[in-house]
């Protein structure tokens, strides 16, 4: 065991959303413990600025490459892709996702259909390719951000709650399957996190009665996730596998 359990130095990780939000700050916080970065996203230009960034700032190795993970052919070249500029993945990291908001007689199939393919079954995908390397070399970490909303919900988050909840099933199921390669699989519920994603949906007043509802009375930053993400993929969390690491403020702990 390294010295520091948290460095990552000589590893690799695939970061899905790596552009920004979430998955931007999971990778600068896994490039300043010294892993190698891949990142993906849909905009070209934000990937870009994303890469260089980080290479400027930690000094490692990042490739880019622009993909839609609601397109299995971007999934199944994004993982062959990845292996050949880097050697290998150790670290995986199913950040990409989407929520649209519909109640439950409301809803579209083609709005279903993609948020089921991005949530969900583009981590089945990706996941799937990048485990039999994982395996080879007998270490590895898969990381899925969930949502607190795959474990409660509100008014018309339908397909997010079900795609959510559904990583966390799935997070347990494969988290069996890999455990004997020594591979733990994981995810990361948060709560109320600034993101482009929730700020472009919420009212204001919805975002200030979310910031209520946590114990510290605000919204989180992506920084927060980024933390419990580095000890999921690092040596300090070998023990842990299965789980569902719930990143929240308190949210969860209120009742009314």
């Amino acid at each position: 065991m390294k010295n520091n359990p948290f460095d990552l130095a000589g590893r690799t990780a695939l970061i899905t959303g790596g552009s920004k939000g979430i998955g931007r700050a999971i990778a600068e916080l896994f490039a300043r413990a010294g892993a190698d970065l891949f990142l993906c996203a849909r905009g070209e230009k934000p990937l870009a600025e994303t890469a260089e960034a980080i290479r400027a700032e930690a000094g490692v190795r990042v490739e880019a490459m622009t993909a839609d993970m609601a397109r299995r052919d971007d999934v199944g070249r994004l993982a062959g892709e990845a292996v050949e500029r880097l050697g290998k993945i150790d670290i995986l990291v199913n950040n990409a996702g989407w929520n649209i908001p519909q109640a439950i007689d409301e809803i579209r199939d083609e709005d279903w259909d993609y948020v089921v393919e991005l949530n969900l079954n583009s981590v089945m995908a990706l996941t799937r390719s990048v485990v039999p390397g994982m395996k080879q070399r007998g270490w590895g970490r898969v990381i899925h951000i969930s949502s607190i909303m795959g474990l409660a919900s509100t008014p018309k988050r339908n397909g997010y709650s079900a795609t959510k909840a559904a990583l966390i099933g799935l997070c347990q199921a494969s988290a069996l399957d890999l455990g004997p390669f020594g591979i733990t699989v994981n995810c990361i519920a948060p709560g109320p996190i600034a993101t482009e994603m929730p700020m472009s949906i919420l009212s204001k007043p919805q975002q200030d009665a979310l910031a209520a509802r946590t114990a510290m009375g605000r919204w989180g930053t992506p920084e927060e996730i980024a933390g419990p993400a580095l000890l999921l993929a690092s040596e300090a969390g070998r023990f842990i596998t299965g789980a569902c690491l719930v990143v929240d403020g308190g949210a969860l702990a209120r009742v009314f």
